[in-house]
């Protein structure tokens, strides 16, 4: 026994000399955090003295061919190993990567590495971009696309682990890898209790409850959106932020100007290019320090004429000394730069909006052919639809309501439709509707208590031989006095372009733009893009792993969503917030978006079946991807339309790649739970939808990823990036009206006979109105420098080949798309493209350029 003993051990022996080692070296890329410009000089000392005591950043290879019983069955642990040179790297504030070496042990009998963990024994987290392991055997060269902070590792119950850029299903999980796939989706899902801070990494869900502020004041108390059958909504992330003092089912606020101060997971939180793109402080210094600034009263209240409003853009307005030096003592010096003159003339001047700058037509905004156009080519271009009857009719319940039906007649608009009847109109696809009467009247009482008064519009439009569209009557409506019940009282309007009957229809249009603004900045913008985004963003991180192909595909779509759409909910939508003050609905401006959620339905957010529910377009089997589009010359439509099935193939021919049959998607728990939580808990105030993708097909899977990307970067750059180039200039687009249309025998029709400019601006926004307004949209409508264009995406984000090609195709076919944009925008014939006020429509292109470019696809909804 002694023999065989010593012959086993000296048989080990052989085995250990003889198995391969090899040092396998690695390359880190990471950012220190006092690269971004924080307070961090302090914790930078403190982590170089911790560094000299032995308290490194260690990262540990994890096998993923060899479990390990010690370790629950998870794969082999290699030895820790530091990052060298830690303290010889000493980073500048303005500094950028910095690259370190390490250098791992390995044998044959660990095999390849799947994972890495990495722990922070320093004092502050760093944000970790890549780690490159060079000339593993078998393997050559494993690349680890991490783009994370990692915050000192005292902070996690369970280590940072860090996956290769495979893609697996969750059945082709290496087995050792299981249990590291599992348990970072236990910790992205948190335990849904306690408050969170700045450096958690839990995704979770809840009601609208913080957009009221009722310890502040009871006027500033609001309604939970979420939760209820009254006020459905989709769900935000959660904060877990204590209840106000006032009223325990509003979550408290907390307001630090110059801060972000609102949870969201570190990783969704800005970067450092973005921050300092004055996204995020100077929207906050803006909202909070400018206006109260313009208060002081070196302005009047209104604008007497077009002229003054003009000066804002082409000759500034100065400022007086005392109220300049109030103003910029607290706005950031770039954004000073940005809204003052360095000249010493101490000008306030603005960026002249595309839709004014060609000086040869100064006056073509307030065109018919221009109003028109902007349905088709403008900052909201969802809202057309044919008219399918005539007169309209209301789908509001005649029982609350009363008679809402239109009383437009044929002998308002049959002069005006080039030799056709009303009916031959209709049976030819002709005549057109934007309808903003039965999403206004609900709240239209309320509304008109406020300090806005407006009116609800229906308006008919005429697709003449050239495409081009004509307004032929616009029907402005009121509740009854007496009561919902007894219905509306309405008056219609006709084209005139001579004296007091043209400034009447000018009025009239300008009513519809109120309508259509305040629409497109609550629904069209922030309902159907932010607001319906989040929970697939919250969703995505809790239940698909980061190594799920799906959660690949979508998750640079997300990037930055949730921090815009925090800051949103400080400043933007909040009770008392820019939405309220500047937009006609006031502070019934969310409540109405909850109304309109009622009837959003997921399957119609897909471009093509949103324009066949609006009529304009209908299956031809002859035309290109079976659509024909009864307005030919519709910018959006056609354009979007390209960018559509490009996104379509390129999800299909991702998805096509890892899932083979419909069983394997029905099989994919991951997917099922993601689907499942989306559909009961993310926007689970619709849960009971039939329209829902059942998720049981690769059809339902590749249409629901369409739909998805599609939201987070076509639609939301169709609906942002034009704000300024068209909202800029307010009396094309006004936020909001002080009065109602001028009646005969009224001294507002005297003064609208006598001083039709000076009646016009005592009605839309005033002065200070319209100055915050245009410096946010300004702020919004701006690319920063960071963006990630469509098409574009972080190198080496798989190591899957087919994927690589199919996505490289898309990018070559996005090139494409912009080259055929460009030469529609150059074609005379397509007179929707360019328009009376010469503004090519360039909202669509693929690619864009910073600043005010009116241009190019975001990836994901990051302003």
């Amino acid at each position: 026994m002694i023999l065989g003993s010593v012959l086993n051990a000296a048989g080990n022996a052989v085995k250990e000399i003889t198995r391969k080692k090899k040092t396998i070296k690695g390359t880190v890329i990471l950012m220190k955090n006092n690269a971004f410009g924080f307070n961090n000089l302090v914790s930078g000392t403190a982590d170089r003295v911790l560094e000299i005591v032995g308290q490194k950043v260690t990262l540990q290879l994890v096998s993923a061919e060899h479990a390990d019983p010690v370790n629950g069955n998870g794969g082999k642990l290699g030895k820790q190993a530091a990052l060298e040179n830690w303290n010889l790297k000493i980073t500048s504030p303005m500094a950028g990567d910095s690259r370190y070496k390490v250098y791992f042990e390995w044998d044959e009998e660990f095999g390849t590495p799947g994972a890495i963990i990495v722990r922070n024994n320093h004092s502050a987290e760093f944000y970790l971009k890549t780690i490159t392991l060079e000339d593993v055997p078998g393997k050559g060269r494993i690349h680890f696309l991490c783009n994370s902070w990692v915050y000192p590792d005292r902070q996690y119950k369970k280590p940072r682990v860090f996956f290769a850029n495979k893609t697996y299903l969750p059945h082709e999980t290496p087995a050792p890898l299981r249990k590291y796939r599992e348990e970072e989706l236990k910790v992205l899902r948190g335990d849904g209790k306690g408050e969170r801070k700045k450096g958690d990494r839990v995704y979770d869900y809840a009601v609208y409850n913080d957009l009221g502020n009722p310890d502040s004041s009871s006027e500033l108390a609001r309604p939970v959106l979420g939760g209820s059958a009254e006020y459905p909504y989709p769900r935000r992330g959660r904060t877990g932020r204590p209840p106000s003092r006032s009223d325990a089912e509003t979550e408290s606020r907390v307001f630090i100007p110059g801060t972000f101060t609102t949870y969201v997971p570190r990783d969704e939180q800005y970067g450092h290019l973005k921050m300092s793109d004055f996204i995020a402080f100077n929207l906050k210094a803006l909202v909070r320090n400018n206006i109260p600034a313009f208060e002081i009263k070196f302005f009047s209240n209104e604008f007497n004429s077009f002229k003054e409003v003009d000066n804002l853009y082409f000759n500034g307005i100065p400022l007086p000394t005392e109220a300049l030096n109030k103003l910029t003592s607290n706005i950031p010096l770039p954004m000073i730069k940005e809204m003052f003159r360095t000249d010493g003339e101490r000008l306030l001047k603005f960026p002249v909006p595309q839709v004014i700058k060609d000086r040869s037509r100064p006056t073509a905004w307030r065109t018919d052919e221009e109003f028109a156009r902007e349905m088709l080519a403008g900052v909201n271009p969802l809202l057309i639809c044919l008219l399918r009857e005539f007169p309209p009719a209301s789908k509001l319940d005649p029982e609350q309501y009363g008679n809402q039906n239109s009383s437009i007649t044929k002998e308002h608009i049959e002069h005006n439709l080039d030799g056709l009847s009303v009916e031959e109109a209709l049976r030819k696809n002709k005549l057109f509707i934007l309808d903003h009467h039965d999403t206004v009247i609900p709240y239209l009482r309320k509304i008109n208590t406020t300090s806005t008064k407006t009116h609800a519009s229906r308006t008919l439009l005429f697709l003449r031989h050239d495409e081009t569209l004509k307004p032929v009557a616009i029907e402005l409506s009121l509740p009854n006095p007496a009561g919902d019940k007894y219905g509306i009282i309405s008056k219609v309007y006709t084209p005139a372009e001579h004296g007091v009957e043209g400034s009447i229809w000018q009025f009239a249009k300008t009513f519809v733009a109120v309508n259509d603004c305040g629409h497109h900045q609550i629904v069209s913008h922030w309902l159907n893009t932010h607001a319906v985004l989040e929970p697939f963003i919250i969703a995505t991180n809790r239940q698909l792993s980061v190594v799920h192909p799906i959660y690949k595909l979508l998750h640079p779509h997300f990037r930055d969503t949730m921090t815009i759409n925090a800051l949103a909910r400080e400043i933007l939508i909040n009770a008392g917030g820019i939405i309220e003050e500047t937009f006609y609905p006031v502070k019934y401006s969310m409540l109405m978006s909850s109304e309109i959620y009622k009837s959003w339905n997921f399957l119609e957010q897909a471009l093509p079946n949103d324009l066949k529910k609006r009529g304009i377009a209908e299956d031809d089997a002859n035309s290109l991807h079976g659509l024909r589009l009864l307005i030919e010359d519709y910018p959006y439509a056609v354009d979007g339309l390209k960018i559509w099935f490009a996104i379509e193939k390129w999800v299909r021919d991702y998805c096509s790649f890892y899932y083979k049959t419909d069983e394997m998607v029905q099989q994919d728990a991951e997917v099922q739970a993601w689907w499942k939580e989306l559909r009961e808990v993310g926007h689970g105030d619709k849960k009971d939808e039939p329209w829902w993708p059942k998720m049981q097909t690769l059809e339902e899977l590749i249409e629901s990823c369409t739909i998805i990307i599609w939201i987070a970067s076509a639609l939301h750059a169709a609906v942002n990036f034009g704000q300024y180039a068209y909202g800029g200039y307010s009396p094309n687009r006004p936020t909001l009206s002080r009065r109602f249309m001028p009646e005969k025998g009224t001294p507002e029709y005297a003064e609208l006979e006598k001083n039709p400019e000076k009646a016009f601006f005592r009605t839309i926004t005033s002065q200070l109105q319209t100055l915050s307004g245009m410096s946010v949209i300004e702020v919004l409508s701006k690319h920063p420098s960071d963006e990630v264009y469509l098409g574009n995406r972080t190198p080496e984000w798989t190591a899957d080949v087919m994927p690589l090609a199919a996505f490289e195709d898309f990018h070559n076919r996005l090139v494409q798309i912009e080259e055929e944009m460009k030469n529609m925008n150059t074609d005379e014939k397509l007179k929707n493209r360019v328009g009376p006020v010469n503004v090519p429509y360039t909202l669509l292109y693929p690619n864009g350029e910073v600043g005010l470019s009116g241009k190019g696809i975001p990836n994901s909804i990051s302003i």
